[in-house]
């Protein structure tokens, strides 16, 4: 059997590979509001229209895969920490240049293209991550448990008292004008488009650094945690850990997973529940993902192949999703939103996803690095 065995002064296959195949879950989570501007903004519960596609979605894939990019974003510093190492370079300044490159790319990101850019919350996350790179292994997956347990308690007991005033719970009902602008500016032309960002971008980005930060802070720690102990480097070791892996994270986040899909939009502790055991459950099932891709990469290390040049410019295509998105659904381009089904839109990502997997494999032929890899790693360097 083949094994994807890398030395450590070298990529990790593993990790690009892991990077790739969550891409698709980032994809398949934001191409909503792009489809459906004005959908989202009157129920921001779904990502898509109500239905079975939005049910799958919302059970299988919200919350999961940016769990499984933060992971990797805290595996990968460790990895940028040996290769300054190796350089002799300053491990801190490597890193405040890298987080200022990164912050500058999710800005514009955010305004011009997705108002859902996380590239921003990452590279302040990774200050933090920076000034916590001495914590022992064992000490950053506690304090990562820590982050994921405070967040569960909160959640739960807002819950609870949201069962003492469930009028308290109520959102306000949705505004059938204002989803109607939302979708005339997408698709009304560049500047309708770049209108509706300005407005959006703003109050978006501090729902995001605050509703996803805290997890993704954990799942930083515990992808430190995992890089000391270089896991995805030893094959052999992580191999015997993956089907207790997928036991317990199937069987306990896809019920986690159902019961958030079943109590999304509805309004006061059922939904705060739903949430609450999402934030352990949907960490479960991402890991089950995981583990799942590896034994498939190890049984069919062509699908590692097939995945790894698009984890290699993992920000290349983040960025590159929005632009095709942008270009089929909005004023930039097509300007479709509001005009296919559901499963349609899941047709259209599938397009974008696999035209993507192709433009990497084809451009690593000739380039050691994606575009916005190559703006960052002269950014890190400083040269």
């Amino acid at each position: 059997m083949t094994e994807l065995r890398t030395p450590p002064a070298t990529r990790v296959h593993e990790v690009d590979a892991v990077r790739g195949f969550a891409l698709a879950g980032i994809l398949v989570a934001n191409i909503g509001f792009f489809a459906d501007p004005g959908y989202a903004m009157a129920d921001g519960s779904m990502p898509i229209t109500e239905g079975p596609v939005a049910w799958v979605i919302t059970a299988l894939v919200l919350t999961k895969f940016y769990i499984v990019f933060s992971f990797l974003f805290g595996y990968s510093f460790t990895l940028q920490m040996r290769a300054a190492e190796r350089a002799g370079a300053s491990v801190k300044a490597r890193t405040l240049r890298r987080c200022l490159g990164l912050f500058v790319i999710g800005a514009l990101h955010g305004i011009l293209l997705w108002i859902g850019d996380i590239l921003t919350l990452y590279a302040v996350l990774g200050l933090a991550l920076l000034a916590m790179r001495d914590l022992r292994p064992r000490t950053a997956v506690v304090t990562g448990s820590v982050i994921v347990g405070v967040i569960t308690l909160l959640l739960g007991a807002l819950a609870w008292l949201s069962t003492l005033d469930p009028a308290a719970g109520q959102t306000p009902a949705a505004d059938p004008a204002q989803a109607a602008r939302a979708l005339s500016l997408a698709t009304g032309g560049p500047l309708d488009f770049l209108t509706l960002q300005l407005e959006l971008y703003p109050p978006i980005a501090v729902l995001v650094w605050l509703g996803q930060g805290p997890t993704a802070l954990a799942m930083f720690l515990f992808g430190l945690a995992a890089g000391k102990r270089r896991l995805l480097e030893d094959t052999e070791r992580w191999e015997r850990l993956l089907p207790g892996i997928q036991w317990i994270g199937f069987g306990i986040g896809l019920p986690g997973g159902i019961l958030l899909a079943w109590t999304s939009g509805e309004a006061g502790p059922w939904e705060l529940a739903g949430t609450a055991l999402n934030t352990v459950t949907s960490i479960l099932l991402a890991a089950a993902y995981v583990a799942t891709l590896l034994r498939v990469i190890r049984r069919f290390p062509a699908a590692g192949r097939v995945l790894a040049p698009a984890g290699r410019v993992a920000a290349s295509n983040y960025v590159g999703q929005s632009l095709l998105a942008c270009l089929i659904f909005t004023g930039y381009g097509l300007g479709l939103a509001g005009t296919l089904s559901p499963l349609a839109v899941m047709g259209v990502a599938a397009l974008i996803y696999t035209l993507l997997l192709w433009l990497s494999a084809m451009w690593l032929r000739s380039h050691r690095y994606g575009p916005i890899e190559y703006v960052l790693r002269r950014v890190t360097n400083g040269a």
